[in-house]
């Protein structure tokens, strides 16, 4: 189908007159009229009827209209997909109050010359973003494939950092006195972590921590968002969960709650960049890059299986000993 058909039928259906399709569109009002009428041809319909101010779209050319604008708009994006110079990085976090978010907020303020695009996708299912990512919808997303064999040939996957994780309680919590926490502290105790959607990468990450150290994680009941979550544990003696340590939550003064670290070892969530393979937006290269400059987590760390091993920051060169002649020493 000849896109540039599709595209007058759709301007002269939104201008309402040919002559107005062609000046927006750049070309002679008998050029539009042309690929209206091939179109029509191709599809075997009338999609205008002429009327004292222009054209209207015939009932066949009204149900034709919206699929007309999704073939319009993903030929654009075609086009802008071989052209990421031109356009602003778009990359998918979890939320905008998550670790990737605030760690990219953190890169933008140093580079605020960046022209980034952060979205949420707002997908459990991680064939989703990688759908996304494969069809240009996004140029990154900070998500992760857990079985290596669903990750497409034309995708990779990184490693961004490690989340070291939190354990989040009210004030009348058993352990809410403590300064930090060890796995094995967390046993017998309940932690709540409702709505884990099955399959996702969260479902497997608790998964394998509750298998690895005995956890009691309970995924019982739908997730009605961080703050009714947050007002069940400010009320709880016995309900605790775990965050990042990086992700943003707010609560009422009057909630008292606290985040405490676990350690030996800790438990970090690590964060991946799905991206493509060949020819990804050239501002990835320095995001990647910011992400590899961030300090490794200290101590002793576990991860789930399926993690990406974090990626060795260089070596820098000692610029006194390279200076030195050979045989100096």
């Amino acid at each position: 189908m000849d896109t540039e058909a599709v595209r007058s039928f759709v301007r002269a259906a939104e201008l309402g007159q040919l002559r107005h399709a062609a000046d927006e569109l750049g070309v002679t009002q008998q050029a539009v009229s042309k690929r209206i009428a091939a179109l029509e041809r191709e599809l075997g319909v009338r999609l205008f009827t002429r009327t004292a101010r222009g054209v209207e779209p015939t009932l066949d050319g009204q149900a034709f209209l919206p699929h007309a604008r999704t073939i319009v708009t993903g030929a654009d994006r075609a086009l802008t997909a071989i052209r990421p110079g031109s356009r602003a990085l778009r990359i998918d976090v979890l939320g905008l109050r998550s670790a990737q978010a605030v760690l990219l907020h953190d890169y933008w303020r140093s580079h605020p010359e960046t022209e980034l695009d952060v979205v949420t996708l707002r997908v459990d299912d991680p064939r989703l973003a990688v759908a996304a990512v494969r069809a240009g919808e996004v140029d990154a997303s900070f998500r992760s494939v857990t079985d290596p064999a669903a990750l497409p040939r034309e995708l990779r996957m990184i490693h961004a950092f490690d989340s070291p994780l939190e354990l989040l309680v009210g004030p009348r919590h058993p352990l809410a006195a403590a300064r930090s926490l060890t796995p094995a502290q967390l046993r017998r105790h309940r932690i709540w972590v409702p709505g884990i959607a099955p399959g996702s990468e969260w479902a497997e990450f608790y998964e394998q921590l509750a298998d690895g150290f005995g956890l009691r994680v309970d995924a019982a009941g739908p997730n009605f968002g961080n703050e009714v979550l947050l007002d069940i544990l400010a009320d709880s003696a016995d309900v605790a969960t775990l965050v990042g340590s990086r992700d943003r939550y707010l609560w009422p003064a009057g909630h008292d709650l606290r985040r405490i670290p676990i350690v030996n070892p800790a438990l970090a969530y690590p964060l991946s960049l799905l991206l493509p393979r060949t020819g990804p937006h050239p501002g990835l290269d320095a995001v990647v890059a910011h992400f590899e400059s961030l300090p490794p987590l200290p101590g002793a760390v576990w991860r789930p299986s399926w993690a990406p091993p974090p990626r060795t920051r260089p070596k820098r060169r000692d610029r006194s000993a390279a200076a030195e002649p050979p045989g100096a020493r």
